[in-house]
């Protein structure tokens, strides 16, 4: 009789320390549920063609055109490395309005002061003083001046850019490079539409070469209206 107690009290305690089997099979299902995850790489952006051109973030401006010999890829301060195809694009619609403008003004320089029979002759003297002598002399046609320009930026702004609000959000995933500005994606930098001539290429290649041809004329627009705006101020005299 203490022989069968003693035995039933030893069963017990060692069921005790036995896993319950339900348990048991619970951590083998477990087990075996376990999958390796997926390495999933994150999904390139895709960029629309736009005249013959197709951004890739690799290339030097991200392959738009304009690095020529001997220069070729010339950026010594580094502005366009590591920057966004989006970013890219503002900085190169810069480069080419401001090169426009400064052929513009390089022609204005060299051939206003020596050739100005509006306002009956009464705009003379260095280029740099031109404009303010204009608006003391037509103060409406002043007016229509800066209206016009202003028209003319607003259009530019409505063609090539993204509304504020909206380029905002857009513009979340650039780390705060840019706010309020963005292009639109279809948008080339610089081809507002305006062709009046009908000079624009609809070959891709030929439309590179014109290109080229352009940023490199503004560039030296650019060089060259800083330089003559410059020796006016300091002469205080017309170029020639």
């Amino acid at each position: 009789m203490k022989f069968t107690i003693a035995l039933s009290f030893l069963v017990c305690g060692v069921s005790a320390f036995a896993p319950a089997p339900s348990k048991m099979k619970t951590m083998k299902l477990s087990l075996s549920d376990v999958t390796a995850e997926e390495v999933v790489e994150p999904e390139k952006p895709k960029y629309p063609t736009v005249n013959g051109w197709t951004a890739d973030p690799t290339k030097f401006c991200a392959g738009l055109p304009g690095a020529v010999a001997p220069l070729g890829e010339f950026d010594p301060l580094g502005f366009t490395k590591d920057l966004p195809v989006q970013e890219i694009k503002r900085f190169r619609e810069a480069e080419v309005t401001h090169g426009r403008v400064a052929m513009m003004a390089s022609l204005g320089y060299l051939v206003a002061e020596h050739f100005h029979p509006f306002f009956g002759g009464a705009v003379t003297g260095p280029a740099n003083s031109h404009l303010a002598q204009v608006h003391e002399q037509a103060p409406f046609f002043f007016a229509f001046l800066v209206s016009s320009i202003a028209t003319w930026e607003l259009g530019r702004a409505i063609i090539g850019w993204e509304a504020p609000l909206k380029a905002i959000v857009e513009n979340q995933e650039l780390e705060g490079r840019t706010w309020f500005t963005k292009l639109n994606e279809n948008y080339y930098p610089g081809d507002i539409g305006f062709d009046p001539l009908r000079l624009k290429p609809k070959d891709a290649q030929e439309f590179a070469e014109l290109q080229t041809k352009e940023l490199n004329n503004g560039r030296l627009a650019m060089l060259a209206t800083i330089g003559m705006m410059v020796q006016e101020q300091v002469t205080n005299q017309p170029l020639f």
